[in-house]
Order: structure tokens, then C-alpha cells, then sequence
């Protein structure tokens, strides 16, 4: 579940007995193989978005200039890079030389072999034996194959030496270019709801920048980092056998991994806290920094679509909010398709219906009620009749209203919409309408826009009208009874 590629279950009968790989970060990939100039400048674009990296420091992670380490400049530590420096001169094929995929592969066999053997109380602390240490070494070097489940190693002499060749490399696992940035990763905190940073460290950031700092590593370097760090993360689960904390294994490769070579420990001095528990943080995290963040696997993936190439997550985000104006018109027209689509498709099973349920009073036996719906259809013979076709633009036709509420509106108010229109024409001056006016407009439904002259009238028909409706009321039930 760890791993990058994920399998799919495909549907083709002819590839049912062997399962498609699709790997997410296909396209990340491809970037950096392919165009490692486009690639180094997407990930370090989102980088300085993360964290604020000045010129100086800048140029040092793109290897523009040289790094400035801590303790440069010391006579102390110049004298100790250069005996370290005479002591890597004899170099073997793995131990002391610049990490390569061989000697990765020799150092895999380690790792392998300490993933079976986690419950050694004190792993990684405890020193092994030298004269096996050599053994293992010598063999290592000479790239002839080793037995380690014989017996004749133990799990501290393992853990021992994978220390050591970490150490002996030229620079750290991390590399010196990355030094000044995880110093400023590590200080990523979250802020207030006043905008003042606080002491809580923003994880979420963390991640985010580690990733893409891990994208940009060299890919030795990266490979082995990620068998390290995973064979960290199981170490730390298993704590209660081996009493090996994820910051207890921090503190033992720290050294190795993050701190610039030939350095002491006073040369950091207050960064050596940071640059423990970035490590720490490292090893809690190390399932989540190995996959590329998901704007930068889009923006690959646009980059091979010919698509308009984006350059930060900001750009993705733009692109597709859902206020953008790119989209909505998109949006909009492919609404209007399925809602006329849907129209359609209701009118057409509307004639239908309409079309089976005459033929069936068409073959009914003759009788009243035969007659009455046909009189029915006879009423609307293009629509209802079959064969008929239905207008494509039918004009607009005021129906008249059969309710018992248009009655009384006609019955009341007279011919209400006639000197409506005469009043739209003729737009007399704004009157003042008393409030017993209104109360009467709204009882009747009368439009809110009336003459003068209607208004005057009204009132006088006041007790008029209202007899009137009562009449209509008790015979409209004496009907219906």
C-alpha cells in the first residue's frame, strides 16, 4: 500500500491474467527524464511559494554557486576536512565512493536484511562487533554475494555498518545544496487568526515543501533515501520490542543524512535541535514525501496535452474555481443541451401517450361518455389527434381562465383587462389610492396599476360588489350540490 504504483482491475478478457500497472506520477517522471530543465524549474517554483529562500540561498539549491556551510571558515573544522578528506582517499566500491545504483543495490541487502530483524533491543544504538564490521565490509566492497540469514552476523553489526556508509559518503544523503532549505522548512509554523506566527508547526506545509524538495534530489540519492526512511518508520513501530523512538533514530542519523560533512556539533549550535527534529518529522511522515503533490502531476500531465503550461499550484487553482470564466460558459452551454435534450425527449413520449389514449376512446363502443371525450380532443386536434404534428413555435394565446376565482374577478371588476391596456397606453399621472382601496384590490385580485377613473368607480361599487360575491358563492355550491 506504500508503494507509488497502484493496481487497476481491467475489464478486456485478454488482459485478465495480468494486472495494469498505472503509476501516478507517470508524467512527473517523464518531465524529469525528458525536459530536467522544465521539470527543476516547476518544483523550485513552488518550493520559494513555500518557503522564502533568498538570492544567496537560492542559487545554492539550483547549483549555481557553492554552498555556504556552517563552520567554513574555522581553522578547527578545516583541519578536520582535511584529514577526513586522507582518510576517504582509499576507496572501495561501496564504502567512501559517491552513491551509485551498484552500490545502492550492494547496501539494499542490509536494509533487507534488518526489516526481518526489528525487535533487537537498543537497533541502531548499540554497536556491533569491528571484527565482523570489517567482514561485512570487505565482502560488500569486493560486490561478492553474502549470506546474512547464516547466522554469522548480528542484527547490530548490520545496523552498525549501514551507519558507517552512510558516513563515509562524500555529502550527506540530503546533499549540501538542500541544507539552508529544510533550516527553513523546519521553522514553517502556522499563524494566528491575527496573521502572527505562532510556535505550532504548520505540518501540512511541511510536507507539501519536503515533497517537492525530494522531487529535485539526485536519483540515487532519492532511492536510497526512501529504503532508509521506510526502514526508519518500522523500526519506530515497533518501539515497545526495541526501545527505538522515531526520535531516538533521528538523533543516530541526523549526522549522516542532514549535516553538512566535517562540521561539529558546535559549528551548528542552535540548529542542531531543528535539524533533529526535522528528521524526526521525516521518519513520522516518510509514507506521504514520496509522492508528488497533485498540481504538480497536472501540470505535468498538461505540459504532454499541449495545454497552456502552468507554473504553480496557484495557476491550477485559478484555472479551475468555480468562478472562472473559462469554464462557465462551458458549463452553461452543455446545460442548455441536456435540459433541451430533455425537453425533447418529454414532449415526444407526451405525444405518444397522447397519441395511444385516442385510439383507444377511438375504439371504444358508443356511448356518452365515448362522445364527451371526444369533444374533448376535438377541442385541441393538432395536439391530441395522431399523426398530427406539433408546432415547433406555437404563438403565444392568452387562455381564458374557467376558475371559479377568474368568475368572480369578471363578475366583480367588469372587463378589468381592458382598461388595463388603455391605462398602459395612455399613462395617466400618478393618484393616491386610500387604504380601504387597497384592501379591496387585494381581495379581488385587481392589477396593481389601475386608472383613476377605475379606482372612483370602485369605490362607489364597494357594497355592490361584495353582495355580489356572496351570490356567486351560494349558487356556485348550490351547483356543486
Amino acid at each position: 500500500s506504500d508503494a507509488i504504483c497502484n493496481f487497476v482491475i481491467c475489464n478486456d478478457s485478454s488482459l485478465h491474467s495480468q494486472p495494469i500497472i498505472f503509476n501516478p506520477d507517470f508524467f512527473v517522471e517523464k518531465l524529469r527524464h525528458e525536459k530536467p530543465e522544465v521539470f527543476t524549474e516547476l518544483v523550485v517554483s513552488n518550493i520559494t511559494r513555500l518557503i522564502d529562500l533568498p538570492g544567496a540561498e537560492l542559487a545554492q539549491l539550483m547549483g549555481e554557486e557553492d554552498p555556504k556551510l556552517p563552520g567554513a571558515n574555522s581553522t578547527a573544522s578545516g583541519f578536520f576536512r582535511s584529514l577526513m578528506s586522507l582518510k576517504r582517499k582509499e576507496k572501495g566500491v561501496v564504502f567512501g565512493s559517491p552513491l551509485t545504483e551498484e552500490g545502492i543495490a550492494q547496501v539494499s541487502q542490509l536494509i533487507e536484511y534488518l526489516h526481518k530483524n526489528l525487535r533487537a533491543e537498543g537497533l541502531f544504538r548499540v554497536p556491533g562487533n569491528s571484527i565482523r564490521q570489517q567482514i561485512l565490509k570487505d565482502a560488500l566492497n569486493s560486490g561478492t554475494d553474502i549470506d546474512l540469514d547464516s547466522g554469522e552476523f548480528h542484527s547490530n553489526d548490520v545496523a552498525t555498518l549501514l551507519k558507517m556508509f552512510l558516513g563515509e559518503l562524500p555529502e550527506p544523503l540530503l546533499t549540501h545544496k538542500h541544507f539552508h532549505a529544510h533550516l527553513k522548512i523546519a521553522d514553517l509554523t502556522l499563524f494566528d487568526e491575527k496573521g502572527n506566527k505562532t510556535s505550532t508547526p504548520d505540518k501540512e506545509r511541511q510536507i507539501e515543501a519536503l515533497q517537492l524538495l525530494f522531487l529535485i534530489l539526485p536519483a540515487p540519492n532519492r532511492s536510497l533515501l526512501k529504503l532508509l526512511l521506510d526502514l526508519l518508520y518500522q523500526t519506530a513501530k515497533k518501539q515497545d520490542k526495541n526501545k527505538m523512538s522515531a526520535h531516538n533514530l533521528a538523533l543516530m542519523f541526523a549526522p549522516h543524512i542532514l549535516w553538512p560533512r566535517n562540521v561539529t556539533a558546535n559549528d551548528l549550535q542552535e540548529n542542531i535541535t531543528k535539524l533533529n527534529n526535522g528528521v524526526t518529522f521525516m521518519i513520522k511522515h516518510s509514507q506521504k514525501l514520496f509522492k508528488a503533490p497533485v498540481y504538480i502531476r497536472e501540470c505535468a500531465r498538461l505540459h504532454y496535452r499541449g495545454s497552456r503550461a502552468h507554473t504553480s499550484k496557484d495557476d491550477l487553482d485559478l484555472l479551475t474555481s468555480p468562478g472562472s470564466k473559462e469554464l462557465q460558459p462551458l458549463k452553461s452551454q452543455k446545460r442548455s443541451r441536456l435540459d433541451s435534450c430533455h425537453q425533447e425527449e418529454t414532449q415526444q413520449r407526451t405525444e405518444e401517450a397522447l397519441k395511444e389514449l385516442f385510439r383507444h376512446v377511438h375504439n371504444m363502443p358508443d356511448s356518452a361518455k365515448k362522445k364527451k371525450l371526444i369533444r374533448q380532443f376535438n377541442k385541441h386536434p393538432t395536439a391530441l389527434t395522431p399523426g398530427s404534428n406539433v408546432p415547433s413555435s406555437p404563438a403565444p394565446r392568452r387562455t381564458r381562465s374557467r376558475s371559479f376565482s377568474g368568475l368572480i374577478k369578471r363578475k366583480v371588476l367588469g372587463t378589468p383587462v381592458i382598461l388595463e391596456r388603455k391605462s398602459r397606453d395612455t399613462t395617466p399621472e400618478p393618484a393616491r389610492v386610500s387604504k380601504e382601496n387597497v384592501q379591496l384590490l387585494q381581495k379581488c385580485g385587481s392589477p396593481a396599476h389601475t386608472s383613476q377613473a377605475k379606482l372612483k368607480s370602485l369605490e362607489g361599487q364597494k357594497e355592490e360588489s361584495c353582495r355580489r360575491m356572496r351570490a356567486l358563492l351560494l349558487s356556485k355550491d348550490s351547483s356543486s350540490l
